[in-house]
């Protein structure tokens, strides 16, 4: 079923990985502040201590102001703050695994779009722009249901910004993180330049690539032959009302584009022009949604208790329109591999360790997991040890819908809880066992 064992070691660029099994990027909700670190290092140190050969910290913001697009994030725009991550790479390296930090800036979905409190708080921050804000978000802005001021980038402001993101992946390396992983997707500022519904340029960034090249220049220049790798797009899962997006057949053919170009490995999603559901598939959080604890956050974040029922509801509707799929990134990832000659990373929906050993060497080199951690940071040794193993996760999303408030990302679902507590008094997670 497979050609590729899962305990087969793995070359990303010049870094050897231990297994084929990774933990994908995930909101950590850390924060920025003296403590970034151990609490980075509290949340990463299981994975790798259960055999992960591979741990992606989720995305850090590449700029001191501006860009996080949810409550918490960490930053590394100072030598300062990067060396406050040391203790996150020291305790992953302790346990024999290998780390890369995942660099983001949010453009136009940051919290000075959507949280009204951070908004009320911060208010001379403007939103970075591929290019003015397509009409529906203007719209939005219009009625109040979003605040755009965008500022849309100059031509040497975008350089500016790529090395931004050079001088993040050099203070990353220093700190010691073994790689360098660009937020190419999830409605980031990368795939705004990417995408032919928010770049409408008419400089040499109206080819949205061009700026994943420059980003690559910048990150060579400061950190040598440091592993880079980059999220690669579709828009496939956009609304029907939107007619322009990333096509399979685009991304591919990016992917195509950026292995030749010197990207070491490459990780294709699907996904949409909007943060909508398709990045989360599953179940309507009803528990999150429900919980006394979070309504005032919820309220404070979307501008009062009507419009927080407002955005429920259109969460409501979005899970509805992105069912959860075993598996949903398989089919790219397979048309990746067969046109590139680095190694193709797919995430999204791998529940199993069945359905990981039918993606090995087929539609991929290395399978990752993101929610599933949340439920159970020690994973991977269940799904490395046991042929029959599953994930407890639910697909519920009661862990994500919190996170607007500055929750951590943490599973909430009792029953997925008490099967974790099980496996915990049977030693499911004992490596040694």
């Amino acid at each position: 079923m497979t050609t590729v064992p899962l305990g087969a070691p793995l070359e990303i660029g010049g870094l050897r990985v231990r297994n084929r099994l990774y933990r994908a990027p995930l909101l950590e909700c850390a924060g920025d502040g003296p403590d970034a670190g151990e609490r980075l290092a509290d949340e990463l140190e299981p994975a790798a201590a259960s055999g992960a050969g591979l741990i992606f910290q989720g995305a850090t913001i590449v700029r001191g102001e501006g860009g996080c697009v949810a409550p918490n994030m960490t930053r590394i725009d100072t030598d300062g703050k990067a060396e406050r991550l040391r203790a996150v790479t020291d305790a992953v390296h302790a346990r024999g695994g290998r780390i890369a930090i995942q660099l983001d800036h949010g453009g136009l979905r940051c919290l000075e779009t959507w949280h009204r409190e951070y908004r009320a708080a911060h208010p001379d921050l403007r939103q970075l722009a591929v290019s003015r804000p397509p009409g529906l978000l203007r719209a939005l802005d219009r009625i109040g249901a979003l605040r755009y001021e965008p500022h849309v980038l100059t031509t040497d402001e975008v350089y500016d910004l790529a090395a931004d993101f050079g001088r993040a992946a050099r203070r990353a390396t220093d700190a010691g993180y073994d790689g360098v992983h660009l937020a190419g997707a999830n409605m980031g500022i990368v795939q705004q330049f990417l995408s032919p519904y928010y770049n409408r340029r008419t400089d040499e960034f109206a080819d949205g690539a061009r700026f994943l090249e420059l980003v690559h220049d910048e990150v060579r220049e400061r950190t040598g032959d440091v592993p880079l790798l980059t999220k690669v797009p579709t828009e496939s899962r956009r609304p029907p009302f939107v007619r322009r997006g990333l096509s399979r057949a685009d991304a591919v053919e990016l992917s195509v584009r950026l292995a030749d170009y010197g990207y070491d490995a490459l990780v294709p999603v699907e996904g949409s022009t909007f943060w909508d559901a398709s990045l989360v598939r599953g179940e309507y959080p009803r528990r999150a949604w429900e919980a006394s604890q979070f309504r005032a956050g919820y309220a404070a974040a979307f501008g009062g208790r009507g419009r927080a029922a407002l955005v429920r509801a259109l969460t409501r509707v979005s899970i509805a329109a992105n069912d959860f799929e075993p598996r949903w990134n398989a089919d790219l990832c397979r048309a990746v591999r067969e046109r590139v000659d680095v190694p193709v990373l797919c995430e999204g929906g791998i529940r199993t360790r069945e359905g990981i050993d039918r993606l090995l060497g087929t539609a991929c080199d290395a399978v990752g997991l993101a929610r599933p951690f949340y439920a159970e940071p020690r994973l991977p040794a269940r799904l490395l040890a046991d042929a029959g193993a599953a994930a407890a996760c639910e697909n519920c999303n009661n862990c994500v819908v919190p996170q607007a408030t500055g929750a951590p990302g943490m599973c909430r679902t009792p029953s997925v809880v008490r099967r974790r507590g099980e496996y915990e008094r049977r030693g499911a997670y004992d490596r040694d066992r």
